[in-house]
């Protein structure tokens, strides 16, 4: 083989990680902003995706956290479902993991432990890891939709770290206990708002983000 030829194939490999992560039109954050479900609200999570995405080299510029929020103040409640464009995504290493919001929320969407990447390529820790963080702050019921229900399911509109309320959660790995234990997107409620709270559920902090199409 020549030394042209030798080159070419070693460019063509290092490009394609490259080429992939450009193409990444979701993840779950690598990292929460640290003060548990207090995201700074929708425009805070939003901000965050934007971060992480612009740091990991994503071609996407606008990025919609995956989370709902309830009709409160006056204003009225957000679907999760609504927030993130019409699709497709694929992840960091350029699998499609949904072609529209349709198969997003139906069983054969392709999110699970091993497509349910990070903006860097990582996987998340899921159940039977140390520490567990399988479960992902949403808000939405089954269907992406805001959870109408009396108690907590936002930490307050994605502003509290307390130890009192609730935040509803996904399992990325699609795994573990609750009510929708297989769910990625509503398989249970938090113990609590603060990092130590989530931690002890299962979790980090952690959110889908979506590039919005």
């Amino acid at each position: 083989m020549s030394r042209t030829v030798t080159a070419l194939a070693a460019l063509l490999l290092t490009a394609t990680p490259v080429l992939a992560q450009n193409r990444m039109s979701f993840f779950i954050t690598s990292r929460g902003p640290g003060n548990g479900a207090a995201l700074g609200g929708l425009e805070g999570a939003d901000a965050h995706c934007s971060m992480l995405a612009r740091e990991a080299g994503a071609a996407i510029t606008v990025w919609r956290a995956y989370l709902s929020a309830v009709a409160e103040g006056g204003k009225p409640a957000v679907n999760a479902r609504d927030r993130i464009g019409r699709g497709p995504w694929h992840n960091s290493a350029g699998v499609e993991v949904a072609r529209d919001v349709a198969h997003l929320h139906s069983d054969s969407n392709l999110l699970n432990k091993q497509n349910s990447l990070t903006e860097k390529g990582t996987t998340v820790n899921g159940r039977g890891d140390s520490p567990n963080m399988h479960d992902i702050l949403t808000g939405a019921a089954l269907d992406g939709s805001a959870v109408s229900d009396t108690l907590d399911t936002t930490c307050r509109n994605w502003t509290s770290s307390d130890s009192t309320g609730s935040a509803r959660v996904g399992h990325h790995d699609r795994i573990g206990g609750g009510q929708y234990a297989t769910s990625w997107n509503s398989a249970h409620g938090s113990r609590g708002c603060g990092q130590r709270n989530l931690q002890g559920t299962g979790g980090n902090g952690l959110f889908y983000c979506f590039g919005v199409q």
